[in-house]
């Protein structure tokens, strides 16, 4: 990370249209990625956002203040390059969905999981056409195998900048269809990211809340709305 540890050089920053999409300059010149890529994104608005980080760059670049472009960065060096692999890790997901382990005790926390993640898992079936199914305990229970075929041909149908974002989205919530959901907007962004900490809220009700782990908690939940924007701009 080296590249990142350098001053501001420029004074104009700019989004050029390109062959495969848009680009950003600094002075002209066209940013590249750490692995000296060609920074090359899909659409303007994407674009836009990464030339913004780099013009909000004072003394010294902070690669924290510029997740736009630490994403685009991930698709074109890391997912394109691998992106099999990375839509195999992510398609496994719906083998061991969030959604699919239920607790078997206590009562209360059985019915909001059936009041809360049986909506989320119908709105699947009509929209991804699979059908997961639930069962009580943390036993892993195998999924059909055709069911999660087509899943996994549906994480592959996407481009290398959507998949860099629906990755994310799956690995923080725990759940491939939650994962889908905020993709396609089955609800807002907010409410998914609740859906996926149900278990956790419950515990905070029962015994209080930890601020450590809330404090995590938090910066997962900034990554996920970030990854929702990604994969918009995408």
């Amino acid at each position: 990370m080296s590249e990142w540890k350098r001053k501001r050089f420029w004074k104009e920053v700019g989004v050029a249209p390109v062959d495969e999409g848009f680009t950003v300059e600094l002075d002209g010149r066209r940013v590249k990625t750490p692995a000296k890529a060609a920074l090359v994104v899909p659409t303007r608005g994407m674009a836009e956002a990464i030339a913004a980080e780099w013009a909000a760059q004072e003394d010294e670049i902070d690669p924290r203040s510029m997740p736009f472009t630490r994403s685009a960065n991930a698709a074109i060096d890391k997912v394109r390059a691998q992106f099999d692999e990375v839509a195999e890790i992510v398609a496994a997901y719906g083998d061991t969905d969030l959604l699919c382990y239920r607790a078997d005790f206590p009562q209360g926390l059985i019915d909001r999981q059936t009041a809360e993640w049986d909506p989320v898992l119908d709105w699947a079936e009509t929209a991804l056409g699979v059908r997961l199914r639930a069962h009580s305990g943390v036993i892993h229970r195998a999924q059909d195998a055709s069911a999660l075929a087509r899943l996994a041909a549906q994480v592959r149908a996407l481009s290398a900048f959507q998949l860099a974002a629906f990755h994310d989205l799956v690995t923080l919530s725990g759940s491939l269809v939650l994962g889908f959901a905020a993709a396609r907007g089955w609800r807002a962004p907010e409410e998914i990211w609740r859906l996926s900490r149900l278990d956790e809220a419950w515990q905070e009700a029962q015994w209080g809340v930890d601020e450590e782990a809330r404090q995590m908690a938090e910066t997962k939940k900034a990554d996920f709305m970030h990854a929702k924007r990604f994969f918009d701009l995408s």
